[in-house]
């Protein structure tokens, strides 16, 4: 599928080759001191350039004047995806810290997730699980232990007046064994407990009922102003009005096969029950 952010690094790899003139990819090349394979992927849009990349690419191609052109194109990039390997260069705990802001900053917040519970109805012991596996898979900085408290800290947003969060689960995230099963039995519990909160509205879209859309990455509305969605590279924080309207649908569609209540309580302790026999 073509995203924005491909066809953003296409566009910026058509600036580069225009600035290429006459010379040929193996010319400049051979001036930037590259494999001339880099040069074709950061052109046909294979490869995201670093700001390093091009500042010499200006300078190579004698046009230093533009360095700040090229610059602004790359930032607008970072903006769309905030890549993994970079935001986790200093841990986890900046990266929770800067969402926080994000859901201060918001009244009436919407979440969808099929692969695991939530961060913001997450225990300790199950986000120390998750936070673990993450740092692994990403080869960065295992501050778990900071994570984990930022989480937990953000999580007393539930508890303030004048915010809502409407959370949609599918109920495979019920039974991601994550975690060791006892853990598993406390997390489900927690799930249980928010139900009649107020501030929370908790559905599950049961297994076998069905689904006007694929299952697919989650994400959370932030009002009407953003959309963040987690990729296994990196985030992708989204605020065009089109794109946060097509979110927006996509949430619906999942709240329309919810159900609430007592029928998701009776979910939660399905799926309870199974950690329980384990």
């Amino acid at each position: 599928m073509t995203t924005d952010f491909q066809q953003g690094r296409e566009a910026l790899g058509r600036r580069l080759r225009e600035l290429r003139g006459t010379s040929t990819q193996r010319e400049l090349a051979a001036v930037l001191g590259w494999p001339q394979a880099k040069v074709s992927k950061l052109e046909t849009g294979q490869q995201t350039a670093t700001a390093e990349d091009l500042m010499a690419w200006a300078q190579a191609t004698e046009q230093p004047a533009v360095t700040e052109e090229l610059e602004a194109r790359r930032q607008g990039l970072e903006d769309y995806a905030r890549s993994w390997h970079r935001q986790l260069r200093a841990g986890h705990r900046p990266v929770q810290d800067v969402l926080t802001v994000e859901y201060e900053h918001s009244t009436v917040l919407r979440a969808w997730q099929g692969a695991m519970v939530v961060g913001m109805l997450q225990t300790a012991d199950y986000a120390r699980h998750v936070f673990s596996k993450f740092a692994d898979l990403q080869q960065s900085p295992r501050d778990i232990e900071a994570a984990v408290r930022a989480r937990v800290e953000r999580q007393g947003l539930l508890f303030r007046p004048g915010r809502t969060f409407h959370i949609v689960m599918w109920e495979a995230a019920l039974h991601a064994g994550l975690a060791p099963p006892d853990v598993m039995a406390a997390q489900l519990d927690r799930l249980a407990t928010v139900i009649g909160l107020d501030t929370v509205h908790l559905g599950i879209v049961p297994f076998g009922v069905h689904l006007a859309l694929p299952p697919a990455t989650g994400f959370w509305l932030y009002d009407q102003r953003l959309v963040i969605v987690e990729e296994w590279h990196a985030e992708l924080w989204l605020d065009a009005p089109d794109d946060v309207a097509v979110y927006q649908r996509v949430w619906d569609r999942f709240d329309a096969s919810a159900v609430y209540g007592t029928p998701a309580r009776r979910l939660i302790a399905r799926a309870r029950a199974h950690f329980a026999d384990a």
